[in-house]
């Protein structure tokens, strides 16, 4: 049965638990969102409580565009775009429409979740897209499937991301990170990216895995050294306290980023954990074109990350 707040349904409406062994899930109606992910009781996901409303994007699914979008405008093939600036300080709109969204359950079983949601046409994107979103637990961790479909008549733009907050129960800046991409993206003071740039040799260069220390992350990477089995893997680890989390991307995850939670509030949580966000394109990819995908009428997108706790 979902569980509910006490005495009151949840903010985040049904909470959906799936397991297998010692691996625990809880993932909401509102937004499909990961509220949290423990392994023997202990947090692998620095989540929300369920009697909480969702900050900072804890958890939450980021389409049809993830980041941020430029001044929440764009044309797309004639189709005109304008969304609600919901990071006003910068004239941003953000994270897309799906987050704050009822999602219904497709699909359940013990390990398993499918949730669905149809994103209708509205001023902020004038296309119909079917969206489900699998969770699935096994030996190796939790494994997010998103499946994407075009409704509608006419060619439609996408993205997305995710917004899972690792934490090995310690402070970021004693754990060690690596991320293996070539490039970052160098963005503005609004958080637009304006260029690119190689990481070897920089502040940012976690090709190879080191301490975070007192790096500032709130950065988009891209290029990626891939495995033999096609993912790119981005590492969190606590060598002292024998802990890692490991946040892996098939290649339709082009992009990740890397926030290090300086701006959170309260102040007490930045730095407690560290966000690593799997994303199909860059931020403001509806205005640039850059990796945005192009989903024709009937089409339908696939792709596949997952988080694996050691």
């Amino acid at each position: 049965m979902p569980v509910t707040a006490t005495g009151t349904q949840a903010p985040s409406g049904a909470q959906y638990d799936i397991g297998h062994g010692r691996h625990q899930v809880v993932v909401t109606e509102v937004g499909a969102t990961l509220r949290s992910y423990t392994v023997d009781g202990r947090a692998v996901l620095d989540g929300f409580g369920v009697d909480e409303l969702c900050d900072s994007g804890r958890g939450q699914v980021l389409a049809p565009w993830p980041n941020r979008l430029g001044d929440g405008s764009y044309s797309y093939e004639g189709q005109e775009g304008r969304a609600a600036l919901d990071e006003p300080a910068r004239h941003n709109a953000i994270h897309g429409l799906v987050r704050w969204l009822p999602w219904q359950v497709v699909s359940r079983a013990q390990n398993v979740l499918s949730l669905g949601c149809t994103l209708h046409p509205q001023p902020g994107y004038r296309w119909r897209l079917s969206l489900v979103i699998e969770y699935r637990l096994g030996r190796d961790g939790l494994t997010v499937t998103s499946t994407v479909t075009n409704l509608d008549l006419t060619p439609a733009p996408f993205g997305i991301g995710f917004h899972p907050y690792l934490t090995l129960s310690t402070p970021i800046d004693s754990t060690s990170l690596a991320i293996p991409a070539r490039r970052r993206l160098v963005a503005d003071e609004r958080g637009l990216p304006t260029s690119t740039s190689a990481v070897a040799g920089s502040e940012l260069d976690f090709s190879a895995p080191r301490w975070i220390g007192d790096t500032v992350l709130d950065t988009a990477f891209t290029d990626f050294r891939r495995d033999t089995d096609g993912m790119a893997r981005v590492v969190l680890d606590d060598t002292a306290g024998g802990r890692g989390v490991t946040v892996w991307m098939d290649e339709h995850f082009g992009y990740v980023m890397v926030f290090t939670g300086d701006t959170i509030e309260p102040p007490g949580r930045r730095r407690t954990s560290i966000a690593v966000e799997p994303m199909s394109c860059p931020p403001d990819a509806l205005r640039s074109g850059v990796d945005l995908v192009r989903l024709e009428p009937g089409a339908s997108w696939s792709g596949r990350w997952g988080i694996d706790p050691r």
